[in-house]
């Protein structure tokens, strides 16, 4: 306010003790003063209640969206394990210290894949024997579901101190 100087804020008393106009000061200019910056403080309350609104509006679709990303991970999750790979055979033991135990191969996995072997063209489990025996000395790549999982194992069938090249037994699965 201009008037400031003589005390004159936006509550100061405009009238002297006796309820006349004060003489001292501009009187018209204080009203004015005083209605401007009264405008203006309202303008803003209603520009902070707009960001206040806006602000509101943009964490529910943030949070939405967050709901809708869950969701939608979930959907795929659930998808993923509906899309688990047929399995043909399971483990049923596992001797310690052989192959099978070596390359991490556990009792009631799943066998998804044997080599060349899948669930397409597995007859019986010679088709396993056959593969084993031509892969003595060499890596084979088993696919096994372990609790709801697709797991790759590196087992390589070779000699050692139990019987079999694998230390494992295998059973046909029933569909």
């Amino acid at each position: 306010l201009p008037s400031q100087q003589k005390g004159v804020g936006m509550n100061e008393p405009l009238v002297d003790a006796e309820g006349f106009p004060r003489d001292d000061i501009d009187l018209y200019q204080v009203r004015t003063a005083r209605h401007n910056i009264i405008c203006l403080q309202n303008d803003h309350k209603a520009l902070m209640k707009q960001v206040e609104e806006a602000l509101h509006q943009l964490h529910a679709r943030e949070k939405e969206k967050h709901a809708r990303d869950e969701a939608e991970a979930l959907a795929e999750a659930m998808s993923q394990t509906q899309s688990l790979p047929q399995a043909f055979a399971k483990v049923n033991a596992v001797t310690a210290g052989s192959p099978a135990s070596i390359s991490g191969l556990q009792v009631d996995d799943e066998i998804v894949e044997f080599g060349s072997v899948n669930v397409n063209n597995f007859q019986n489990l010679q088709n396993i024997a056959t593969v084993v025996q031509h892969s003595e000395g060499r890596p084979l790549s088993v696919t096994v579901i372990r609790s709801g999982k697709k797991v790759h194992v590196g087992l390589t069938p070779k000699r050692w101190a139990g019987k079999g090249l694998l230390g494992c037994n295998i059973i046909p699965l029933q569909r």
